[in-house]
């Protein structure tokens, strides 16, 4: 049997370029040129993160958009690690400046992480991690 791996996940956006710039800016992502459909008006980008993962951003027309509650069934949230508590506490700091809602933290859980979670672009739930 291969391995496995995730090859990137896809997360559907109101303002594309809005986001890009979001994860550009706060997570130091590297984008790729826009695909457009012209028929349909699908359009994406894909952005690389250090580490290898990667986030394909999408907007079509015809899209529902939906309400986002905190805790539901399905994708939860992103999570990014940015190396260290200190880093945590600055971004966290940082998006909350820029008028992000930070959900909980920066605190220890009980299964050893150190995290905060921000209620980011469009309302998708981030968590920072060390």
């Amino acid at each position: 049997m291969s391995e496995f791996r995730i090859e990137h996940i896809a997360l559907y956006v109101n303002d594309l370029e809005g986001a890009k710039e979001f994860f550009e800016k706060y997570f130091g992502a590297k984008s790729n040129e826009k695909y457009h459909n012209i028929k349909t008006g699908f359009q994406s980008y894909f952005l690389s993160f250090n580490g290898g993962a990667r986030l394909e951003i999408m907007s079509k027309p015809d899209v529902a958009d939906v309400d986002k509650a905190l805790t539901k069934t399905g994708y939860a949230h992103l999570a990014f690690s940015v190396g260290r508590r200190e880093n945590v506490d600055k971004l966290t700091e940082q998006l909350k400046s820029d008028g992000y809602s930070v959900i909980s933290g920066p605190r220890e859980t009980g299964d050893g992480y150190y995290e905060s979670c921000i209620m980011g672009f469009e309302n998708n739930l981030i968590e920072l991690t060390e």
